[in-house]
């Protein structure tokens, strides 16, 4: 009768149980010396809970692998929810997922909306689709917006199916091929004139979408870096007069340091532009402020005709944060950061023989954090002040915020 001691117990296959509920459930534990019967015993345990289509447990090198099939028997959820952010206020959700929609296809509908911005989003993801690897997805995404600080309202639908490679846990590359009907109308007579300008009806055409998402790190010890990278890549309106190339960058990483200590760094940018010599519309440009700019209110910098914000053909910022687990303050566990931030939002295809300043002007701000958690619902608090600001920009000292499930 062999035994054998194992260093790690690694779960496979699952999809909705936590691997660490599987380990435990049934006592399979590193550390401990297993007789073959002993792991048929686990085999059988496991089977027993009546979650599994099959088990099967198996040494590969010093670990002892869970292999297991789990029988989908989740009925769905629906939520209705209610959260606010700081730059699009109170905005009510409500949401349908159900995993088996399909045969082995994941279905999810949600619908947002408030006073000035309503969207509805549905989405349909079956994994291992053409191989164990490959992945098929399809987006709908339909919105409508008619904010109360821009002079114009927009209107967009777009639909796409596309592909996911996932070579390993790490990576992911999506390819997706869609569709578009976009429009930007009811621009105020009195609002700049690049905005009448930019006025359109409908534009309907065929889209591509490339997409890079790389993740690492903190996995082989607590207080390794932690690391995440995604790029992608829009050609917009293909085949018309109206193409255009959109890329957008977000990278991020998080150090433990001192125990209880973190750095976090993140920067975000992109960069749009026309293909056939077009100019960019407002609804094509970038608008950072808020919860992506620190200490600036929502579409608070960038270029700027009057009153009107018009956003920039291209944006950069970057954000440098040190937070720091404070233990409990009425029960909650508080985590509290010091940040600082740095970007601009620049340039514009017309800018009306010179009349618009759409340089690169620096613009940076500081402040303090906190986050923690109310009956589950995770809260975030900023309180921030411009360190450097150009005339004209709306700043916001403080933003907030949460996401209330029922």
């Amino acid at each position: 009768m062999s035994a054998r001691v194992f260093e790690t117990v690694e779960v496979r296959g699952a999809e909705f149980i936590p691997e660490e509920d599987i380990r435990m459930t049934c006592s399979a534990m590193p550390g401990v010396d297993y007789a073959d019967y002993e792991l048929g015993a686990i085999e059988d345990c496991l089977m027993s809970t009546g979650v599994f289509e099959a088990v099967s447990l198996y040494p590969e090198g010093g670990a002892l692998v869970i292999d297991v099939a789990e029988i989908d028997n989740r009925p769905g959820r629906i939520e209705a929810a209610v959260s606010y952010v700081s730059d699009a206020g109170v905005v009510g959700e409500l949401s349908f997922e159900q995993y088996n929609l399909f045969p082995g296809t994941y279905g999810a509908l949600n619908l947002s909306f408030n006073s000035e911005v309503k969207a509805l989003e549905a989405h349909l993801y079956r994994a291992d689709a053409f191989s164990e690897t490959l992945d098929f997805g399809i987006d709908l995404v339909a919105r409508e917006a008619h904010l109360d600080d821009t002079n114009y309202s927009e209107r967009g639908v777009r639909a796409e199916p596309y592909l996911a490679w996932t070579p390993d846990e790490h990576a992911r590359l999506e390819l997706g091929l869609g569709w578009r009907s976009y429009r930007m109308y009811d621009v105020d007579s009195a609002a700049s004139a690049l905005l009448l300008r930019e006025e359109t009806g409908e534009i309907s055409a065929p889209y591509l979408r490339m997409s890079a998402v790389y993740s690492g790190g903190g996995e082989e010890a607590a207080g390794a870096l932690e690391y995440g990278l995604r790029l992608d890549h829009y050609l917009w309106n293909i085949g018309t007069g109206e193409a255009l190339s959109d890329s957008r960058l977000e990278a991020s990483m998080t150090q433990p340091f001192g125990g209880s200590y973190r750095l976090l760094g993140t920067v975000r940018a992109g960069s749009v532009t026309g293909l056939n010599g077009n100019d960019t519309r407002a609804v094509d440009r970038f608008f950072p402020g808020a919860d992506t700019f620190r200490g600036f209110a929502p579409r608070g910098i960038g270029p700027l005709d009057g009153d009107d914000r018009l956003g920039g053909n291209s944006y950069l910022v970057a954000s440098v944060e040190v937070q720091r687990d404070i233990g409990k303050l009425l029960s909650l566990p508080m985590q509290a950061g010091l940040f600082v931030e740095a970007g601009s939002a620049w340039g514009l295809d017309d800018t009306l023989n010179g009349a618009i300043d759409d340089d690169w002007h620096t613009r940076a701000s500081a402040g303090l954090s906190l986050s923690f958690e109310v009956a589950n619902t995770p809260v975030s608090l900023y309180v921030a002040t411009p360190l450097r600001e150009k005339s004209g920009d709306k700043t916001q000292a403080i933003g907030l915020s949460f996401t209330t499930r029922f």
